[in-house]
């Protein structure tokens, strides 16, 4: 990349021509055989399965487009790798992709608490890591104050959405009581905690503070609790199918406060589980508008045939992206070596039109998240499709609404 002001597809080749020196040397470095890049996350077990389905449809694409324009000095090849969802089958993989099949970076894995679980052995070995699916706030933090961190992201974040949500509910004139509803996992646990302290932060007063199992149907009893107490206006922080589970429940003893959720919202497990009607009261952020730009619907039409359902499609911009800024930061440092690798990131030059956004600087040695709240969109469900949601609280919201 240069430091041309917007780096597009056209430039990226006009680049490469102009600067051969840093394309042959590449070359040479790496002689013929393809970069391996490894995927580790559920492909098929948990309700979030299908995003990390998507996000491999994302990066394979990207690969595609990588190839093309010669970005890197040899082409990816991805090995993927489902973890079922289970901490000690994630961390088995981890170390299989580094050691055995000696890839160069690895991209997941779908869900947060996996990566909690080991985001310690791409540390130590120094490979450099790609989320894409998984938004817990710990995972792009270093292992310790002042260390080398190789955990990067492109998606959303767990923090930002809970302080864009609860300066929502503060600012909102028909919220009163609020309350929390969590699932007992990794990434409902990293939520709550998000919640806790933004709520302090906002200087909130939580009313009820309820959990539940993933697995569970039936969440009237930790309602009931909630309605007790007078909650108004419920934070939630589960997976989707429990969110689903959660409006049934709701509907069960006719009780709906105003209902705001994490991002696990607008996936299809969501919907199946709590039906069209219900799926309508809740309100939530995601990174990637229902109102596509050209260049997004030309993506979209061209993988949709590859994704379960209309709303995995933030997934697999993810992966697109992520994959596209991790083959730029290998051109600019001329190397596959993880440190070497991290740096660029950490320094990647130049502005790259991708599709969630267009990057400048999309990382630093302090932030490892490329995507910020100015990238969240506030979504909810209607007909049965994900669409964009507005009111007067959202149209008064101010910068200084997001504390925390």
């Amino acid at each position: 990349m240069t430091s041309t002001p917007k780096l597009s597809r056209r430039h990226v080749v006009a680049g490469l021509a102009a600067a051969p020196a840093i394309s042959l040397s590449g070359r040479a470095a790496f002689a013929a055989d393809p970069i391996k890049i490894g995927f580790n996350g559920d492909l098929s077990a948990s309700p979030s399965a299908q995003s990390g389905r998507a996000a491999v449809v994302g990066i394979q694409a990207a690969m595609e487009d990588a190839a093309k324009l010669n970005i890197t000095p040899a082409p990816f090849t991805l090995v993927s790798r489902d973890d079922l969802s289970q901490p000690p089958k994630s961390i088995q993989n981890m170390s299989d992709l580094i050691d055995n099949e000696k890839v160069v970076a690895v991209f997941g894995p779908t869900n947060s608490g996996n990566a909690l679980a080991w985001k310690h052995i791409p540390n130590q070995k120094r490979i450099p890591v790609m989320g894409c699916i998984g938004s817990a706030t710990d995972i792009t933090k270093p292992v310790s104050a002042g260390a080398d961190n190789y955990m990067f992201r492109v998606g959303s974040v767990d923090r930002t959405q809970v302080v864009a949500l609860m300066g929502y509910a503060k600012k909102n004139p028909n919220t009163k009581k609020i309350g929390f509803l969590t699932e007992t996992t990794g990434y409902g646990q990293g939520g709550l905690k998000d919640l806790v302290e933004v709520a302090a932060a906002q200087g909130m007063q939580v009313h009820a503070n309820e959990k539940f199992n993933v697995a569970d149907t039936d969440m009237t009893s930790q309602l009931a609790k909630l309605k007790a107490a007078g909650v108004d206006t419920a934070l939630v922080w589960a997976q989707g199918t429990p969110i689903g589970q959660l409006m049934r429940s709701m509907d069960k003893i006719n009780y709906f406060p105003i209902t705001l959720t994490s991002w696990a919202a607008d996936n299809l497990s969501f919907i199946n589980a709590s039906g069209p009607a219900l799926a309508e009261k809740p309100i939530f952020l995601r990174t990637v508008s229902e109102t596509r730009t050209a260049r997004q619907q030309a993506l979209f039409d061209r993988i949709r045939p590859k994704l379960d359902a209309d709303s995995a499609f933030s997934f697999a911009v993810h992966g697109y992206d992520a994959t596209m800024l991790l083959a730029l930061a290998i051109k600019q440092a001329g190397s596959t070596e993880g440190p070497k690798v991290r740096a660029a990131l950490e320094d990647l030059q130049g502005t790259y039109e991708g599709y969630a956004k267009t990057y400048t600087k999309p990382f630093s040695k302090a932030d490892h998240d490329a995507l910020g709240a100015a990238d969240q969109r506030w979504t909810c469900w209607r007909g049965g499709k994900l669409a964009a949601f507005t009111d007067p609280v959202i149209e008064s919201l101010k910068a200084d609404d997001f504390k925390g």
